[in-house]
């Protein structure tokens, strides 16, 4: 299906019925990187997987702003009559999905994001340095968002009312003091670090994901 948000077009597929569970994926990908995570969480809930814009079958663009991601989706709920939805956001989604926490504070029940930073400097250095290498050198749109934004600040995550819970990998590309700012900033957030676990090792075994969605979802 498609979705017209502002001109945007925002492909997603919708499964199954209960509460309603929006996903969102990383920089570079599409809804299908959660495709066996959908019909296990479609059991029990409503999944709304979005392509976000320039992404997958969504409307192409030559730039990104995720201010303007999260806009999308704010306007996909509104247009979806969606109902107080979770949303579950992976790396760019989950800069996303802190986006519209700040933007509309009683849109959501929960947001759970995993791999997700506040500002470009929430990377390691290594991966901040390639990104940048590759901006000066070779850049993208989407290389050029990572090396620009997010720009969330410390009084905006302070701002968040909707239940929060972080997770990132132990070996993750985010900085783990990093990680702990977020949690430490967002007001009675939970925080979970996967041992053993990269950016996306757990993200891309969606059996691996699903149970540790499950067991968070539950509580």
């Amino acid at each position: 299906m498609t979705k017209e948000n502002h001109r945007i077009h925002l492909n997603y597929q919708q499964q199954g019925s209960g509460t309603p569970l929006i996903l969102l994926h990383g920089n570079g990908e599409d809804h299908t990187i959660f495709h066996e995570l959908i019909k296990q969480l479609s059991q029990k809930y409503e999944v709304f997987a979005l392509d976000s814009r320039g992404h997958g079958n969504s409307t192409p663009v030559t730039e990104f702003h995720y201010h303007d991601m999260a806009e999308d989706v704010i306007n996909f709920i509104h247009d979806q009559q969606i109902s107080k939805p979770i949303i579950y956001g992976f790396s760019d989604g989950g800069i996303i999905a802190l986006l519209i926490a700040v933007k509309e504070p009683e849109l959501l029940a929960k947001i759970i994001i995993s791999g997700a930073n506040a500002n470009p400097w929430g990377l390691k250095w290594r991966w901040h340095s390639n990104y940048l290498f590759q901006y000066w050198f070779n850049s993208t749109p989407l290389i050029s968002l990572m090396i620009r934004e997010p720009h969330i600040t410390k009084k905006m995550l302070r701002q968040i009312k909707t239940p929060t819970m972080i997770i990132a990998g132990e070996k993750d590309i985010i900085r783990s003091a990093h990680t702990r700012y977020l949690h430490h900033n967002i007001n009675h957030s939970k925080l979970l670090i996967i041992p053993n676990e990269n950016h996306s090792s757990y993200v891309l075994d969606n059996e691996k994901l699903f149970k540790i969605l499950n067991a968070l979802l539950n509580q």
